[in-house]
């Protein structure tokens, strides 16, 4: 639990430190205002407990968790099963998916960041700017030049000549939106093959006059058997997988 709080605390304060300067009279040290006496504990659990909340929002802006549920549910549309699988499996298995691919991006952070930290040989601040690091790579890894020019030309900021000089608040909205195109690429050829069986079913319908007759039942079940017939959970899993660079 400590860890998944750190790793949240690490994304919101790094964001914050990568985000314009300011006048350091003007500034709000937390850890100053969370170690004074007026702080009870149980304010401070309420604001870890609130920290804890925006963990859904963290694993959908800077993880590979946005990309693999919008391929799933573009493939239950494809095939128009409606809603099998459930909302809660698709979800689960992109959680674990998730998991799967940025394992070596969280077990870059632990040891840089967490650990250090943990054992007092880095500051909060440190700390923070170590294990962004790794996640700043996989998020550029995955980011188009052309969506990453268009929030640098609206920050008003000088283009970056380094990866590692590109702020967080470009980068984080630049790979969100790579990550969509990314994901509706995909879902538009798993559709192709369904959309053609659609078409010859209603093709055979209409030439044998069952006007009556629902295209989309007749076609349903040879698109299950075409898609179980394929392995396509496996064939899917393994295009995702490999598309993360």
């Amino acid at each position: 639990m400590k860890r998944i709080v750190f790793f949240i605390l690490l994304f919101l304060s790094a964001a914050a430190f990568a985000a314009p300067a300011r006048s350091m009279a003007g500034s709000l040290n937390l850890n100053q205002v969370m170690a004074s006496p007026q702080f009870s504990s149980s304010v401070q659990m309420i604001l870890s407990i609130a920290v804890i909340s925006l963990a859904p929002f963290f694993l959908v802006s800077v993880t590979s968790f946005l990309r693999i549920v919008i391929v799933f549910s573009l493939l239950r549309t494809a095939i128009g099963t409606q809603q099998i699988p459930p909302n809660s499996v698709l979800i689960g298995i992109a959680i674990f998916m998730t998991v799967f691919v940025m394992s070596p991006v969280l077990t870059e952070i632990n040891t840089v960041a967490y650990l250090p930290y943990q054992q007092g040989k880095l500051t909060e601040v440190k700390a923070f700017e170590a294990g962004m690091k790794p996640l700043s790579k996989f998020m550029l890894r995955q980011t188009r030049e052309k969506d990453l020019a268009l929030f640098v030309q609206f920050a008003r900021i000088t283009p970056p000549t380094k990866a590692e000089d590109v702020p967080t608040y470009v980068l984080i909205p630049s790979f969100m939106i790579s990550e969509l195109k990314t994901a509706f690429q995909i879902g538009f050829l798993l559709f192709i093959p369904f959309i053609i069986i659609d078409l010859v079913v209603a093709n055979i319908l209409l030439s044998l006059g069952m006007f009556m007759l629902s295209p989309v039942m007749v076609s349903l079940p040879f698109k299950i058997l075409l898609f179980v017939l394929v392995d396509g959970w496996n064939l899917i899993t393994r295009g995702l997988l490999m598309s993360f660079r």
